[in-house]
């Protein structure tokens, strides 16, 4: 079963059980994918959806750290639960220590030495954390190495 095929079964069970909270964020998330593939004229493989759920998790991310800055609690659960729901597509994330190895590993490859090559190594180790790791700690790892 894809990814997409069972987004869409999990839609109908939320339906069907009346969880009207799951039913709104699945129905978001379709919305999204079905966005991408009127965009690209076709339908996503699961890779292609991962990246649209992976965008929406970090969309939530941003407007959850706006949410406590602002000090709206209730938006900011919300916004949790959200993650937390379509996090439950995503593949299981990579811990720090993985991260760290596969950013050795790509500096290795690379044949990276300073700072200047970050983009090189951001740009070979990508693909391999896609959807498995936030971009933003993958930069940082890489920058702590390289510099």
């Amino acid at each position: 079963m894809t990814l997409a095929e069972r987004l869409n079964e999990d839609l109908k069970l939320a339906m069907k059980s009346q969880d009207k909270f799951k039913l709104s964020v699945l129905r978001m998330v379709r919305a999204a994918i079905k966005n991408q593939e009127i965009e690209r004229k076709r339908a996503l493989d699961d890779s292609e959806v991962i990246d649209v759920l992976s965008r929406e998790i970090k969309q939530r991310r941003d407007s959850l750290q706006d949410f406590e800055t602002a000090g709206r609690t209730d938006l900011a659960e919300q916004a949790s639960a959200e993650i937390e729901i379509i996090s439950a597509y995503l593949p299981k994330p990579l811990t720090d220590e993985e991260v760290t190895a596969l950013v050795q590993q790509t500096i290795q490859e690379t044949g990276a030495s300073s700072k200047a090559d970050m983009g090189k190594v951001m740009a070979a180790l990508m693909p391999k954390v896609k959807g498995r790791a936030d971009g933003k700690l993958v930069n940082q790892i890489v920058s702590k190495h390289l510099s």
